[in-house]
C-alpha cells in the first residue's frame, strides 16, 4: 500500500492530482490510499487512480490498519507535524521534501502547486507530469446543462469579491438570455440569496448541492465565474471555461495553466497577499464588473462551445 497524506481542502486536493496519478503509475500493483477529508471521496473516485480514501480531518494519527505501508508520501507540507503522522506508520519508504528527519529535495517557494509535488516525486525517481490534472467526467448529469455558474463565496474574506458586483454580472448575463446558477458552500446560503435578491435573476444551488452534483454542474456549465476557490479549480479540472478573480494568492502559484480556456482577472501590483484577512484584497477589489463582463465576452469570441447535453 502507498499512503499519500494531504488533509486539506478542495483546491489543495485538485492540484495534487498529477502527483497522485504519478504514484499509481509507478506502483500499479499497490493500492493508493489518500489520507484526507472524507467528503473528498467523490472527487477521489473521479481521479481514476485512488483506490481508497482514509478519512483524515487534519494532522491526526492515522489508522493502524495502514501500518507499515510500502511508501508514505507527504503531499501535505514539509513541516514536522505532517512528517510525524507518516513516521508513525513505519513505512519502508518515505517520499517528501527534506527536513525534520526526511531526505528529499529542498522546499521551493517559486513553483506552481501542481509542479511542486511533481518535482518532489521526480527528485525521488518517480516520473510525474504536472499537466495531468484533468478529472474523469462525473457519473451523474447536471440539472442545469449549459448554464453559467457563479460562485460568490470563498473560505476567507480576502478572496471574496463584493456580492453586489456578482449580482450585477448575474443580472447582465441573464439579460443576455443566459441561464444563471448561483452556488455556495456550507454556510453560504445567505450570501447566495443576497446575490440572487440583488440580481433579480438566477437559480439558487446553495444548500442542496453535494460535491457529486457540484462536479456535474461545473463539468457541463458553459461558463464559471468565481474567485480563487475550489470551484475555480474544478473548472480547470473539467476544462470548463471560467473567469477567475484573484486577490491575495499569486496567479503563478495557484492559477490555471496558460493554454486553457480560463481568464484570470487581478491587479497584481496591488496585491497585499494577506490570505486570511477578512477584508477583500486590493488586487481583487480593483477588478470591476465591466472587466468580468469583458472577459465573458472574450471567452465567447474564442468560439467556446456550449457544454450542455
Amino acid at each position: 500500500m502507498i499512503i499519500a497524506l494531504r488533509a486539506l481542502k478542495l483546491g489543495d486536493f485538485l492540484v495534487a492530482v498529477p502527483a497522485l496519478r504519478a504514484l499509481k503509475r509507478h506502483w500499479p500493483d499497490q493500492d493508493l490510499c489518500y489520507a484526507g477529508p472524507v467528503w473528498l471521496t467523490p472527487l477521489a473516485e473521479l481521479t481514476g487512480c485512488i483506490d481508497q480514501l482514509l478519512p483524515t480531518p487534519g494532522l491526526e494519527p492515522l489508522s493502524t490498519k495502514v501500518f507499515r505501508p510500502l511508501a508514505a508520501v507527504n503531499l501535505h507540507g514539509a513541516g514536522p507535524e505532517s512528517n510525524r503522522v507518516l513516521d508513525a506508520l513505519e513505512p519502508r519508504l518515505r517520499l517528501g521534501h527534506s527536513g525534520h528527519g526526511w531526505d528529499g529535495p529542498p522546499w521551493r517557494d517559486d513553483l506552481h502547486e501542481r509542479e511542486r509535488w511533481c518535482e518532489m516525486l521526480v527528485a525521488h525517481g518517480i516520473p510525474a507530469d504536472s499537466n495531468d490534472f484533468r478529472l474523469n467526467p462525473p457519473v451523474i448529469p447536471s440539472r442545469y446543462p449549459g448554464a453559467v455558474v457563479i460562485h460568490p463565496g470563498a473560505a476567507y474574506g480576502s478572496k471574496r469579491w463584493p456580492p453586489e458586483r456578482f449580482a450585477q454580472v448575474a443580472a447582465e448575463l441573464a439579460r443576455q438570455g443566459r441561464e444563471v446558477v448561483i452556488t455556495g458552500g456550507p454556510g453560504e446560503e445567505e450570501l447566495v440569496q443576497e446575490v440572487l435578491g440583488s440580481a433579480g435573476h438566477g437559480v439558487c444551488a446553495a444548500g442542496r448541492t453535494g460535491l457529486p452534483e457540484l462536479c456535474a454542474l461545473i463539468a457541463e456549465a458553459s461558463l464559471v465565474i468565481s474567485g480563487d476557490t475550489g470551484t475555480a479549480h474544478l473548472s480547470y479540472a473539467f476544462a470548463t471555461p471560467s473567469v477567475v478573480l484573484f486577490g491575495p494568492a499569486p496567479v503563478w502559484q495557484w492559477g490555471p495553466p496558460p493554454w486553457s480556456p480560463h481568464v484570470v482577472l487581478t491587479v497584481a501590483e496591488l496585491r497585499r497577499g494577506a490570505a486570511f484577512d477578512e477584508e477583500p484584497d486590493p488586487a481583487l477589489l480593483a477588478v470591476g464588473v465591466e472587466d468580468v463582463l469583458a472577459a465573458c465576452l472574450e471567452l465567447g469570441s474564442q468560439g467556446i462551445p456550449s457544454r450542455g447535453r
